[in-house]
C-alpha cells in the first residue's frame, strides 16, 4: 500500500501559513516549515491534538543546504510519500522607502526569500508533486501554490524592493505552470490584495474594521479550492481581496 500523500507549507506563521496548514491537515499529514520553532510548535500540537498529523521542521528557504536537509527529514518521517500540495508562503521583508535610501541588504533580503526561496523550494517539492501526478488513486491533482501580493502585478513608488521580488516570484510561478501543467501539476500564484487579519499583530491593521481585512481562513479555503480543481479547469492566478478593497 502506498504511503499517504503529504502537504508541505513553507513560511508558517500565525496568519496565512497557519490557516493553510489547518485546512490541508483535514486531508493530509502536513509539514510545517519555518525558521524558528516558535512559529510551528503550538500549531503542530494543535493539529495533532485534533487528530491530524503535523510535523514542524526548522528551515531557511533562502538556503539550499537548509532546504535539502529539511526535505531529507521529510523523507525520513514519511518514507516514499508523494506531495499532494506544496505552498510557498514565505516573503522577503516589506520595505517602503525612497529608492535612494534603500540599502543593498534590504534589497537582497527581499530577493533571497521571495525569488531564491521560491526557486529552491520548488526544486525540492516538484519531484514529490510529479510523483503524486502519476498516482492513479490521487483524489486531486498535485498543487504548487505561491502566496503573492499586489506588488507582483504593479510596482508603486518607494516599493522597488518589494515589487521586484514579488514580480520575480510571480514569474517563477507562471513559468512552472507552463512547464509542469502538462505533466499534471497545478501551479498557481495568489495575489493577496489587502491587509490580512493576523491574530495578535500590533500594527496599523489593529485599527482597521474587520471588513477591511482578509481572513486568513478564507485564504486557506481559496487555496483548497485551487487544489480541488480538475485538470480540465486549472486556475493559475487568483486575486483575493475583501469586498471593500479598492483596486
Amino acid at each position: 500500500m502506498a504511503p499517504r500523500p503529504i502537504a508541505i507549507i513553507a513560511g508558517v506563521g500565525p496568519g496565512t501559513g497557519a490557516s493553510v496548514a489547518r485546512r490541508f491537515a483535514k486531508a493530509y499529514p502536513v509539514i510545517l516549515l519555518a525558521r524558528g520553532t516558535d512559529k510551528f510548535e503550538k500549531l503542530a500540537q494543535e493539529i495533532n491534538d485534533a487528530g491530524g498529523k503535523a510535523v514542524g521542521i526548522s528551515a531557511d528557504v533562502s538556503s539550499a543546504e537548509s532546504l535539502t536537509s529539511a526535505f531529507k527529514q521529510i523523507e525520513k518521517e514519511f518514507p516514499g510519500a508523494s506531495a499532494a500540495a506544496a505552498v510557498f508562503n514565505a516573503a522577503g521583508g516589506f520595505v517602503r522607502k525612497p529608492f535612494l535610501e534603500v540599502t543593498e541588504d534590504e534589497f537582497r533580503g527581499g530577493w533571497e526569500v521571495s525569488q531564491k526561496g521560491a526557486f529552491l523550494f520548488s526544486q525540492q517539492a516538484l519531484p514529490l508533486l510529479l510523483a503524486h501526478a502519476k498516482d492513479p488513486s490521487a483524489t486531486h491533482p498535485p498543487t504548487l501554490i505561491f502566496t503573492g501580493a499586489t506588488a507582483g502585478v504593479k510596482a508603486n513608488a518607494r516599493m522597488a524592493t518589494f515589487a521586484s521580488s514579488n514580480f520575480a516570484k510571480r514569474a517563477i510561478a507562471i513559468s512552472l505552470a507552463k512547464e509542469f501543467g502538462p505533466e499534471g501539476v497545478h501551479v498557481a500564484w495568489a495575489n493577496i490584495d489587502g491587509p490580512i487579519d493576523i491574530p495578535g499583530r500590533d500594527d496599523y491593521r489593529k485599527h482597521l474594521p474587520a471588513e477591511q481585512k482578509i481572513d486568513p481562513d478564507d485564504i486557506a479555503e481559496a487555496y483548497w479550492g485551487l487544489h480541488a480543481q480538475s485538470r480540465r479547469a486549472f486556475t493559475n492566478e487568483i486575486d483575493i481581496r475583501t469586498s471593500v478593497e479598492k483596486w
